[in-house]
């Protein structure tokens, strides 16, 4: 039998947008979409630098998992991947800003993932932000300084925050993008890594 290959998932705004932005509007008592943002530091361009203290101090004891929801289409394209990838999502837990409770963000990153991602086994979890050190076939991020330059096949995965990366800049590292629209991103993915699988039958002979 084929041994199957190893795939290295970034987990927030790849397979969930977080609590985060919701956390934002709950402080500010605005109603930002995902969509407001061209920089990944949703906080830093909201909230007033003067507030940030306070900000920070309102996170804690906050579980950003507990109302989220996994983003369009990735449920099903995970489930058909496990079947060809052993899939092991990658995630940062820890909060610069509370070490001390950051503990409590690695539970409920892990309750979620049981929960939403159930055929993906809890011994693949890898919690950490130091992801160059896997080795993996294949690994799908939002953000390029993740990347792993010796992973063959890189995904970028489309988000509010990378649209603007040149083409240029992505053949210099060996990536591909996975469309343009977080919305539809899960679909091209599929396309990328499981063609004859996702193609219309037509389009398969």
């Amino acid at each position: 039998m084929e041994r199957k290959k190893t795939l290295l998932l970034d987990v927030d705004e790849v397979v969930v947008f977080g609590g985060f932005l919701e956390a934002v509007n709950a402080f500010l008592g605005t109603s930002y979409v995902i969509d407001d943002f061209t920089t990944y530091y949703i906080d830093e361009a909201a909230i007033p630098k003067e507030r940030m203290d306070e900000f920070n101090e309102f996170l804690k004891g906050r579980n950003l998992y507990e109302n989220a929801s996994l983003l369009p289409g990735a449920y099903e394209s995970l489930k058909k991947l496990s079947q060809v990838y052993n899939i092991y999502p990658c995630s940062g837990c820890v909060n610069p800003f509370d070490l001390e409770g950051s503990g409590r963000i690695f539970k409920d990153k892990y309750e979620f993932l049981l929960k939403e991602l159930p055929f993906i086994p809890p011994e693949n979890y890898i919690f950490t932000n130091s992801k160059h050190i896997f080795k993996a076939d294949v690994q799908i991020d939002d953000r390029l300084s993740n990347m792993d330059r010796d992973i063959e096949t890189k995904i970028l995965f489309p988000s509010y925050h990378n649209k603007e990366i040149r083409e240029s800049e992505l053949e210099e590292k060996g990536v591909v993008r996975a469309g343009a629209d977080w919305r539809t991103g899960w679909d091209a993915v599929l396309m990328l890594l499981l063609p004859y699988e996702v193609l219309p039958q037509e389009r398969q002979l």
